[in-house]
C-alpha cells in the first residue's frame, strides 16, 4: 500500500460575481480596508506616541467601539468574520510593510479560495537526485547540465504595463476613466504574475516527481533585491515562491528536499577535485581548475557542488559548517579581450547567488591534507565573504 499524506490543501477558483454580489463584496472588503487601516493607525500611534504595544484584543475592542459611533455605524451592515481577520493579520501586514516586502494589491479579479484537508499519494521511489543552482540568465542550473532559460515575464510585458501606467497617471483622480486605467494596469500585473506561477508549478512538479532528492541553496532574497540594478530582475525570478513550492510539494509526495546553507561555495569548488578557488569574480561564467585541469561551466559546477553538499546533509543528518581549511591562493582572473566578450555579461545577466562564499560541504573531496571537521547543523562561525 502506498504512503499517503494528509495536507491541508487550498483550491483557487475564478470567479465572475453578478453586479449585485459584487457591490457586496466591494462593502465588505471597504469596510475591511476601514478597519485594518484605522487598527494600524491606533497600533502606530500608541507606540510612536507612548511606546506601547497593542495586541489583537485592544483591536477587537477598538472595532466594537467604532461600530457604535455615529460616522462607522455602517460596519454592522457586512459580516463580523472578515472584520476580526482583518485584525488578526495587521501584526504580520504591518510588519511587512515597513520592511517593504508588500502592499495593497490592484483590484481587477474576484477568486474564491477553498481550503480542504485531504490525502496526498505519495510518488513511486525513484533512484534520480538532482542539485538545482538558481540564477537570473538561466532561472534554473541542474547537476544533469541541463539549464531552464529564465523567460523573464515581466521584462516581456514590461513596455505594455509602461504603457498602461502612464495611461493612469494622465487621468484625472476619483473619475471613471482612472478607475479603468487601473483595471487594465491591474490586469498586466495578473498577467505577469499567473505566467510566472504557472512555469514555476510545471518546473517544481517535474523536479519532485523526478527525484527522490531534491537540493537547493539557502539564498537572502531580501538582501539581494538591495542591489537596484538586479533587484527587478530577481523579482521576476521569484525564487522564494520556488523554494516554497518546492517545500511543500516535497512534503506531499514523500521526496526529500535539503537547504544549503548559503555560505557553502558551490561556484568557487572543483566539483572534480574539491579544490577551493581565493576568488572568482562574478563576470567568469567558465573557469578551468588550476588543480585537476578540470573546465566548469560555473553553475553547472555549482549545481554539483549543491548536489554533493545535499548528498552529505542526508547521510550524516546534519548541516554545512564553515572549514579552517586554507583555499587554493589559484584566483580566476576574468577573461580579457575576445574571451570577455563571450563570459556571459549583461546587466542583470549573471547570477549573484556565488561569489565570496567560505564554506565547505561536509565530505566532499579536498586538496588539503587537513581532514575536515565533522558537520554541524548550524555554523559555528561566520567569515565575511571576500569581495569578488
Amino acid at each position: 500500500m502506498a504512503s499517503v499524506s494528509v495536507v491541508k490543501r487550498a483550491f483557487r477558483y475564478r470567479f465572475y460575481p453578478t453586479p449585485g454580489q459584487e457591490v457586496e463584496l466591494s462593502r465588505t472588503f471597504g469596510c475591511v480596508r476601514v478597519v485594518y487601516n484605522r487598527a494600524l493607525e491606533a497600533r502606530t500611534a500608541a507606540w510612536f506616541g507612548e511606546q506601547r504595544r497593542v495586541n489583537y484584543v485592544q483591536t477587537s475592542a477598538l472595532l466594537t467601539e467604532w461600530k457604535k459611533t455615529d460616522g462607522l455605524s455602517f460596519l454592522n451592515e457586512v459580516s463580523s468574520v472578515p472584520l476580526q481577520q482583518s485584525l488578526r493579520h495587521l501584526q504580520t501586514a504591518f510588519a511587512a510593510f515597513w520592511e517593504k516586502r508588500s502592499r495593497y494589491p490592484p483590484a481587477g479579479r474576484w477568486h474564491v479560495s477553498i481550503l480542504v484537508e485531504t490525502t496526498v499519494d505519495h510518488a513511486p521511489p525513484v533512484d534520480r537526485v538532482v542539485g538545482v543552482d538558481a540564477g537570473i540568465t538561466s532561472l534554473l542550473t541542474l547537476s544533469t547540465g541541463e539549464k531552464i532559460t529564465n523567460p523573464r515575464h515581466e521584462r516581456q510585458d514590461r513596455e505594455r504595463l509602461a504603457r498602461a501606467q502612464r495611461a493612469l497617471a494622465r487621468k484625472e483622480k476619483l473619475s471613471a476613466n482612472r478607475a479603468k486605467a487601473q483595471l487594465r494596469v491591474a490586469r498586466v500585473h495578473a498577467r505577469i504574475a499567473d505566467r510566472r506561477r504557472d512555469l514555476l508549478h510545471k518546473l517544481t512538479t517535474r523536479l519532485v516527481q523526478e527525484n527522490q532528492l531534491v537540493v537547493i541553496e539557502d539564498l537572502a532574497v531580501r538582501n539581494m533585491v538591495r542591489n537596484r540594478s538586479l533587484a527587478r530582475a530577481i523579482s521576476d525570478a521569484s525564487w522564494s515562491q520556488l523554494r516554497s513550492m518546492l517545500e511543500y510539494k516535497c512534503d506531499w509526495y514523500g521526496r526529500d528536499l535539503v537547504v544549503v546553507d548559503r555560505w557553502f561555495p558551490s561556484s568557487k569548488t572543483c566539483s572534480a577535485c574539491g579544490l577551493l578557488l581565493d576568488m572568482l569574480p562574478l563576470r567568469v561564467r567558465e573557469w578551468t581548475c588550476p588543480g585537476c585541469g578540470a573546465r566548469h561551466d560555473r553553475d553547472v559546477n555549482a549545481a554539483r557542488n549543491i548536489l554533493a553538499a545535499g548528498q552529505a546533509v542526508t547521510a550524516c543528518r546534519a548541516g554545512v559548517r564553515p572549514t579552517r581549511r586554507q583555499s587554493a591562493r589559484h584566483p580566476v582572473k576574468p577573461p580579457s579581450g575576445e574571451e570577455a566578450g563571450t563570459a556571459g555579461r549583461e546587466p542583470g545577466g549573471h547570477s549573484p547567488l556565488q561569489g565570496g562564499e567560505v564554506v565547505n560541504a561536509p565530505g566532499a573531496p579536498t586538496s588539503s591534507p587537513t581532514p575536515p571537521h565533522p558537520p554541524r547543523s548550524r555554523p559555528t562561525r561566520r567569515t565575511r565573504p571576500a569581495r569578488g
